[in-house]
């Protein structure tokens, strides 16, 4: 599919800027999964986990932390490499990685895992969320646990340069199918790099959780937050370390989620 090779192309650009930024927060102690992931992921200890959409690789390392083996998943193979070089230089032996479209792992894989983790900015640039959740599942033992943490579809659809005013446009239709074509990329961990076509899809609440359901899990929670996960303009830092907030959103609309899934007691995955 030529949007997600143009993605791949796009996201390979900033690569090795990730990779030096986030290699020096890991050794400054700075880079730390944020304090909602911390709380609900569950005692990942003796647990193998598989984190699809990991980037270069630096919260597969904080995941590894926590768990016995993490193997990471991204679509660029330049990420994955300074993925493989962060975790051999920063001596993590409990980690491998995978140069994989994420709808394609379950076709990669050799065995199943504990846990599916994947957050920050991540189903956007998927098309295809049935096909997502159905590699979500082939990934899990029958007792796993998948979890996400990303940016929540209503905030997803609204204009962000308008929000520091708190003003709302809708700019990005919230059942619009066509993706959305954007000429830059980056800017969080790294400068941002044009001259790219980059492909971002919007998907509805009822997409993400049925497309799970489809699939043959059960929704465990569903939350909320008005907090951001980055600054989109304007915010400030939230008292919850790692997290972002506008002053006037105390309780006005959502700007992320997070989401638990089991497999369905009994059911087995389709052959």
């Amino acid at each position: 599919m030529k949007e997600i090779e143009s993605n791949n192309q796009a996201w390979s650009k900033l690569a090795e800027e990730h990779y030096k930024h986030y290699k020096k927060e890991l050794l400054e102690g700075t880079h730390k999964l944020n304090p909602i992931i911390t709380r609900e992921l569950p005692d990942l200890s003796g647990k193998r986990v598989i984190h699809l959409q990991c980037n270069t690789g630096a919260d597969s390392l904080l995941l590894a932390k926590l768990a016995d083996h993490v193997t990471g998943v991204d679509i660029s193979r330049e990420n994955v490499f300074f993925a493989r070089k962060m975790a051999e230089e920063l001596g993590y032996e409990n980690t491998d990685f995978i140069a994989c479209d994420v709808l394609e792992i379950a076709d990669k894989l050799n065995e199943k895992y504990d846990m599916v983790f994947t957050s920050e900015g991540v189903l956007g640039w998927l098309p295809d969320l049935d096909k997502w959740a159905q590699n979500v599942r082939a990934c899990l033992k029958d007792d796993g646990v998948f979890y996400i943490f990303d940016s929540h579809p209503f905030y997803m659809m609204l204009d962000e340069s308008k929000l520091e005013k708190e003003e709302y446009f809708v700019k990005y239709p919230y059942f619009g199918k066509q993706p959305d074509v954007d000429d830059t990329i980056g800017g969080y961990a790294s400068e941002p790099v044009g001259g790219v076509k980059a492909y971002f899809w919007m998907h509805t609440v009822s997409e993400i959780i049925n497309s799970l359901i489809g699939a043959g899990l059960h929704i465990v929670f569903f939350n909320e937050y008005t907090f951001n996960f980055f600054d989109s303009g304007g915010m400030s830092p939230s008292k919850a370390e790692g997290l972002w907030e506008y002053p006037y959103n105390e309780d006005k609309y959502p700007m992320s989620y997070s989401l638990m899934a089991t497999v369905y007691p009994g059911r087995r995955e389709r052959k």
